[in-house]
């Protein structure tokens, strides 16, 4: 067993989970801001020099488990896994912002797309090495073939 404790907060322009944008072509691009706490300040240090950051989160409150489920983007059920769904073994969100600036505390962030309060359990800087001619993107590339094209 084992348990964590946030590290920080979560504002966001989000109150309910119908006004995040999701599906194909969504765009994450609300500002938010991660309030970090006090005793955390130190691990800041330096922060500031990265564009990007992962942020990874706590969807508190999701209540339940669904290891199939089917996407708002697809008529198919997919695994859990293979999805971005709140319903999981272990209730973990991790979501890449931008870092627009930090203020002591706070880092104001653009990209947010999670509730306002929720915990946030980590943050690392983000990085990847991994060439975008060789991403795959699994079951969502099919779902974007078979998309109409505005």
């Amino acid at each position: 067993m084992f348990s964590m404790q946030p590290i920080g907060v979560v504002h966001s322009p989000y109150t309910k989970t119908d006004q995040i944008p999701r599906g194909l072509g969504a765009e994450h691009r609300a500002e938010g801001v991660l309030e970090i706490r006090p005793e955390f300040e130190a691990g800041l240090t330096d922060i500031d020099g990265f564009s990007h950051l992962y942020v990874i989160w706590v969807f508190d409150r999701s209540s339940r488990c669904e290891l199939l489920g089917t996407p708002p983007t697809d008529t198919r059920p997919h695994g859990v896994f293979a999805t971005r769904s709140p319903r999981r073994p272990n209730p973990i969100g991790l979501t890449v912002v931008e870092l627009r600036r930090r203020d002591g505390l706070d880092l104001h962030v653009r990209g947010v797309d999670m509730l306002d309060g929720t915990p946030v359990l980590d943050i690392k800087p983000y990085l990847s090495s991994i060439p975008v001619e060789h991403l795959r993107r699994g079951w969502l590339d099919e779902v974007e073939k078979r998309t109409p094209q505005s």
